[in-house]
């Protein structure tokens, strides 16, 4: 392990230098991984599993949209692409990548398939550390391991392919061959991962939904819109009032952050934007900050994943979701927001 110093924390981390993709071969070359739903992170770990050298079945309900994808991607049906259940009973390994309510309703089948020393593989904590809503409880006898990269799965191929690698949290949960930490190891090495840091399966899940209701998706989703409508309120022009709330931000001055740090951002913006932003930064902490303890109590108790669960199992689920993203898509801020991308120069 590296020990690196995260402002003041000393923390250890795994590298492709302490442990090598070759050494991630030699862990599982007797492993058969199975990948359980190809939707969203899917895809992405067994491309890059597969683009690694490592052998990947995937398991998928058979003829529907992601069957098809499947097929796009090259995995062949009868081969390297079976039904659920089939493909969950060929691996030693099985990657639980179905959505969170995708796991509660097929674990009833799924854990009649697992074996005496197999490793049940999740990339988030929900299904296991909010068992009394998703009764997903695994059998004493196969380890319980955890890789969860922090980013969609179309930034794990992206980075992988661009030789980068997204960074992962990794947890045991259940060791039951004395195994279970060098195959969570070998197995986030083996998919792509630019460095792993050790967590649990409750942090990962609380740090998890926080980060997405809050500064990773709804809370940035919610500001934009915020000073987008003050704008246009004020008489600014959809176009103006875009620029200067999402395209200067997402073309611009976040790809500084991602450079250097929110300070090296600050000092090579002018100086008027710097004192107003070291102004008002402490104002947004503290007007915000109370929404971010409810946020985190909602998580922690449950109530934001029993709203996930009844939600997505719902019948007309996917439905209601369409219209919910339609709504964002068909608003005047992205709107804007699509002819403005249209006027980028690689899209003219």
């Amino acid at each position: 392990m590296a020990k690196i110093d995260f402002g003041g924390v000393v923390e250890d981390v795994i590298t492709s230098e302490e442990f090598s993709l070759d050494k991630a071969r030699e862990v599982l070359k007797d492993e058969k991984i199975t990948v359980l739903g190809y939707g969203v992170q899917g895809p992405a770990q067994a491309l890059n599993l597969k683009d690694n050298g490592f052998p990947v079945i995937i398991g998928q309900l058979e003829g529907d949209h992601y069957w098809d994808r499947a097929v796009a991607d090259g995995f062949v049906p009868g081969e390297t692409l079976f039904p659920l259940e089939e493909a969950a009973k060929r691996g030693t390994i099985i990657k639980y990548l179905l959505s969170d309510a995708g796991q509660a309703a097929t674990w009833p089948k799924i854990k009649e398939c697992l074996n005496e020393g197999d490793a049940l593989y999740f990339s988030h904590g929900f299904s296991i550390v909010y068992k009394d809503q998703t009764s997903i409880i695994p059998p004493d006898n196969v380890d319980v391991i955890l890789v969860a990269p922090k980013g969609s799965g179309r930034s794990v191929r992206a980075n992988f392919l661009d030789g980068s690698g997204i960074n992962s949290s990794y947890a045991v949960f259940q060791d039951a061959t004395g195994r279970a930490n060098e195959r969570t190891l070998a197995i986030g090495i083996a998919i792509g991962s630019g460095y792993l840091f050790p967590t649990t399966f409750e942090k990962e899940v609380h740090s998890d939904l926080t980060g997405e209701r809050g500064v990773l998706m709804g809370c940035m989703a919610g500001v934009m819109e915020a000073q987008y409508n003050v704008l246009r309120k004020n008489g600014h022009s959809p176009s103006e009032a875009f620029n200067e709330t999402v395209e200067e931000f997402t073309q611009s001055l976040i790809r500084l952050v991602a450079e250097n740090g929110m300070d090296w951002m600050f000092s090579n913006c002018s100086t008027t934007a710097q004192r107003g932003a070291l102004d008002w930064a402490p104002k947004f902490r503290d007007a915000v900050a109370p929404l971010f303890d409810d946020l985190y109590e909602s998580v922690v108790s449950g109530k934001e994943t029993q709203r996930v669960i009844e939600a997505n199992s719902a019948p007309d689920y996917l439905e209601k979701l369409q219209k919910e993203l339609d709504e964002i898509k068909n608003s005047e801020m992205w709107r804007a927001g699509a002819a403005v991308r249209a006027l980028r120069p690689e899209n003219r």
